[in-house]
C-alpha cells in the first residue's frame, strides 16, 4: 500500500470537472484500488458522486492511497494529477 497527503490548492476543491478527470485517470489502473480520504470519510477514486460527496474544498488536506498490483505507478500518477488539477 502506498499513500501520500496533499493540500488542495484549487479554491473550489474537488468539484465536477476535476472529479471526472480523477475518475478517468484512476480507471487506467484496473488492478489497483485508489481511495481518497478526508477526515473520517473515504471514497474510491472511481466513484464520481462519492468523491464529490467528500466535500473537499480549497485548503483541505486529503490522503490518497493506492493498493494493488500497480500501486507504485498508480500513486505516482495520482500525485502528479493532484499537483496539476487540484
Amino acid at each position: 500500500m502506498k499513500t501520500f497527503t496533499y493540500t488542495i490548492t484549487d479554491p473550489i476543491g474537488i468539484h465536477a470537472r476535476p472529479a471526472g478527470l480523477l475518475v478517468k485517470a484512476a480507471k487506467a489502473f484496473a488492478g489497483t484500488e485508489i481511495t481518497v480520504t478526508k477526515g473520517d470519510k473515504t471514497a474510491k477514486s472511481t466513484q464520481l458522486m462519492k468523491l464529490m460527496g467528500l466535500g473537499v474544498k480549497g485548503g483541505d488536506t486529503v490522503t490518497v492511497t493506492a493498493e494493488g498490483v500497480d500501486e507504485e505507478n498508480a500513486i505516482a500518477a495520482m500525485e502528479q494529477f493532484f499537483k496539476e488539477h487540484l
